[in-house]
Order: C-alpha cells, then structure tokens, then sequence
C-alpha cells in the first residue's frame, strides 16, 4: 500500500512539474530520478552475500527485515529467545525466495539480556560465514506507567533488553568489523529516544540511552569505515505494546489504537534498507507530527514541556 502511494505521489510530482515549469525542467528531473533508481539497484545487488545479523528476528520488524535482506540473497542470522518461531522464520523464508547460491538462514535462540552469556555464542555464529557485515539491533521491550509507581525491576529490565544488550552485542561483532575494515551497525531506536512521552519513562529513558551510545561510536570509530545508523520510528503495527511492561511487571496485553494504526512492518524494514544503502546516520520515520514534535523539543523546549503536561493530564483522566 505504501510503495502504490509512494509511486502515485512520483508520478504527482511529475505532472506538477510539467505543468508549472514544462519539459526544460521536468525532463532533467526524470534523468536524475532514473539514475537514482539504478544506483540503487546497483546498491542492493552489492548486499548480495553480506552477513546480516537481525535481533528480535521471530515477529514484527525483526521478520519483515528478514524477509527484505533474504530476498536480496543476503547471508543472515536471525536472533531472538523462542527458538521455534526462528525455525517458523527461516522455513518461510527457504520457502518463499529462491535466492541463488542459497544461504541456509542461521538461526541463534538467546535471551540477549543475559548480556555476559552473548560472547561465545555470537562469536560462533559469525565465524560460520567468517565476517559479519550488518548488524541490525531491532529486539526490543516498551513500557507503561507512571514514574512513581514503576518497580525498579521494569526500568532495569527495560534497560537491560533495550540498551545493554544491543551495546553488548555491538561490542562483540565491532572487532570483526574493524578488524575487516568495514561494518554497518543499525540501532532501531524510537521517536521516544528524542523526545520523552508521559507514561513511558523506561522505554524512552533506554531509547534515549541507545541514541547517545551510536553518536559517540559513530564519532570515535569514523575512521575505521565502520557505519552507525540509528532508525527512530513512530508506531509500527506490531506486538510491541501487547509485550510492554506495566509498572509491576506484568504485560500491557493491549493493541494500543495508536499502535494499530501505525506503519505496517514491511515499509519500515524497507526504509532501513534505503537507510544502509546511502549510509545515513540516522533516520525518522513517522508522520508529520512527530517529526515536528522533535523540532518543537529542540527549538522551544518550554512549549513542548507545555504540551506533554497538558498531555499527561489527558492520559491521567481518561485511565
């Protein structure tokens, strides 16, 4: 549905272009828009044999990533704690693309917050291809509840999923990729790691975490041809918020409205793709609003601190 709009809304441009400025201008558009559209074909068929690891790979984005590097005949390992729904993951794919050679998917059941239990996994499965080229940190836990009555648990679990394990993660596959002189390291963060939303204070305190650990390695490894993209998506239709953690603990176990009506998985994966493929350092991708939100955050942070106490008032009656 997203890609029919994206290609009616080209073929707008088009015409406006037509209309206002006539052939002089709208065929040099035309060219330039071809020769983007080849570059990047010829982009994604240099992805073809590159070792991508995907977190939270059983369900959500974590699967439609899946999807979108397979059908690019990309060798992957799929990430995540239930074992059995990887090997759901894996045979669809297997049954769904004809890749040729064909890369059996690896699949490495782990529970990523047992941080100090990753290494000797990880290092094993990326030593079946012998490189590691794309790292995808998409697993991930949510949140809801107010501050005050929170357990420490929930914040420290939240933490734990969110932050630690995808630091930890990117720590034991850094050496292969510096040691090769190239990497991709994705971090998919949120519009709540820039701006903080009342009753989400453990989920936007470890997005915010996560933002701040990709800036500094970006800066610090720059020279080592290792690349940092941190992906900040507004709602995807997902079971994020049905796993979020209330304030004692127990799962939400509700298909948020805002939820619901957010962008469908597949389009986000391929907005991460086109994110890796012009190696951008970070990307939104959400509606007007939160995008807006984030100017309003940085440009007049009073008025925005205005807006989320108006806004957590709301939220309060309406519980």
């Amino acid at each position: 549905m997203k890609q029919q709009q994206e290609i009616l809304a080209g073929w707008s441009v088009v015409w406006w272009l037509f209309k206002v400025f006539g052939l002089p201008i709208t065929i040099p558009w035309l060219v330039y828009h071809f020769f983007n559209i080849m570059k990047e074909k010829r982009k994604k068929a240099a992805l073809h044999g590159k070792v991508v690891m995907i977190t939270g790979a059983s369900s959500g984005l974590g699967e439609a990533l899946a999807h979108v590097f397979y059908d690019l005949g990309c060798r992957i390992i799929l990430v995540a704690r239930r074992k059995e729904e990887l090997e759901r993951v894996k045979n669809v794919l297997m049954n769904t693309y004809q890749t040729v050679p064909t890369y059996p998917p690896i699949i490495l059941p782990l529970d990523l917050a047992n941080v100090n239990d990753l290494k000797d996994e990880v290092s094993k499965a990326v030593m079946v291809h012998g490189r590691i080229d794309i790292l995808i940190n998409n697993a991930g836990i949510s949140h809801r509840g107010e501050v005050v009555n929170t357990n420490i648990d929930v914040d420290i679990r939240v933490m734990m999923t969110n932050y630690f394990s995808s630091i930890a993660l990117s720590k034991i596959v850094l050496p292969f990729m510096i040691k090769q002189q190239s990497g991709h390291i994705v971090g998919i963060s949120s519009v709540q790691g820039r701006i903080a939303l009342p009753y989400r204070s453990a989920y936007g305190a470890s997005k915010h975490a996560l933002q701040a650990w990709y800036d500094t390695a970006r800066a610090e490894l720059a020279d080592s041809n290792v690349k940092f993209t941190v992906v900040n998506p507004g709602y995807i239709k997902t079971s994020l918020s049905l796993n979020a953690l209330m304030a004692d603990g127990q799962a939400y176990g509700l298909m948020d409205k805002t939820t619901e009506s957010g962008y469908q998985a597949d389009y986000v994966a391929q907005c991460i793709l086109k994110s890796i493929l012009h190696q951008q350092k970070e990307i939104t991708v959400a509606p007007l609003a939160p995008k807006a939100a984030i100017i309003l955050r940085t440009l007049f942070p009073s008025l925005f601190f205005w807006i989320m106490q108006r806004r957590a008032r709301k939220l309060d009656k309406d519980k």
